[in-house]
């Protein structure tokens, strides 16, 4: 019987000591996790976490609670990378979208990473943390430029051989370094000569405006507006008649193509959730992709870029009413 405990004593203190020598980390519990998701996560087993935290199976887990999880290699890995994750502070104007284009990721991984919806409201002066790092995504931003310079250049190249013979394409040809893809897509004011004095006048009224107060039905009243309400206003300032509301205006004066605006166009769109097709959403195009408009989400007038996909892909056409 002495034999026995001599043998099974060592045996104890040993797994003893093992045990004690297991180093841990704190896994901060998060809503909807289980011991299984956490073991999974952690690289261990459930009956791992179980020994170490002194706890059951079936034990219920309350959120922001701390457990001990082993330090693995993979967990070292994960905190070498959170210490050199990058980190954002919003600024006025910025959105999900913005700040993951801007960085290089997909809007998944930024939202995922700060435990955000893809429509969640962003205030200013907070902080995101961007997945990767700054160091990893500055050695990716290289490669991607040079891609897309590439992919960009092929668009071009493919763009000016379907407008061979034309006027933008002569001129294009003539000035290339200094034009892009957009020029071709958006239109340039470089290619439409002088604007007329009501045009320049629509846009230095428009621009006088910029940062005023957005308000649903105003048409200038305290120099607040909605978005029918500073085109109609500006309009109305230049001896223009056009109607009060957005679709209305979206059927008065010459149709313009996207590719063929001009400072002082109306732009339109379908801004709805659901893109129901109609116009809801009216702007003034100023030049080189941008136009200012009364924006209810900003809840003031702003310039804004056309090439946004959001924009982007809700336009619904162009009107010029400087000669009405």
């Amino acid at each position: 019987m002495k034999r026995i405990y001599k043998l099974l004593l060592p045996i104890s203190i040993a797994t003893v000591t093992a045990h004690a020598a297991t180093k841990t980390v704190k896994h901060t519990i998060k809503s909807g996790e289980s011991l299984y998701t956490i073991a999974k996560k952690n690289h261990t087993t459930v009956d791992t976490l179980c020994k170490l935290n002194g706890i059951t199976k079936n034990s219920v887990l309350k959120a922001g609670k701390a457990l001990k999880v082993p330090a693995s290699k993979s967990t070292k890995t994960a905190k070498h990378t959170t210490k050199k994750a990058a980190h954002y502070t919003i600024k006025r104007g910025d959105t999900l979208s913005g700040i993951a284009k801007k960085h290089h990721i997909s809007l998944a991984a930024l939202t995922k990473a700060n435990h955000l919806k893809k429509d969640a409201t962003l205030k200013p002066g907070h902080t995101l943390s961007i997945p990767g790092g700054s160091v990893h995504h500055a050695a990716k931003k290289t490669k991607v430029a040079k891609r897309v310079t590439k992919k960009s250049d092929k668009r071009l190249a493919r763009a000016l051989k379907r407008a061979k013979g034309t006027k933008i394409a002569k001129v294009h040809v003539k000035k290339s370094k200094k034009f892009t893809l957009s020029d071709l897509v958006f239109g340039s004011d470089r290619f439409n000569g002088k604007l007329s004095k009501k045009s320049q006048r629509m846009i230095e009224i428009a621009k006088k405006k910029l940062g005023r107060r957005y308000v649903w039905g105003a048409t200038g009243q305290k120099n607040t507006f909605d978005c029918s309400g500073l085109t109609s206003y500006v309009c109305k300032v230049n001896g223009i008649k056009i109607p009060r509301r957005a679709i209305e205006q979206s059927k008065v004066g010459k149709p313009v193509k996207r590719s063929e605006l001009k400072p002082g166009d109306l732009i339109f769109f379908d801004t709805s959730k659901q893109r129901r097709g109609y116009v809801n959403h009216v702007g003034i195009y100023i030049g080189n992709g941008k136009f200012i408009h009364a924006s209810s989400a900003k809840k003031k007038v702003v310039i804004t870029s056309l090439k946004k996909p959001f924009y982007s892909q809700r336009f619904k056409g162009a009107r010029r009413v400087a000669s009405l």
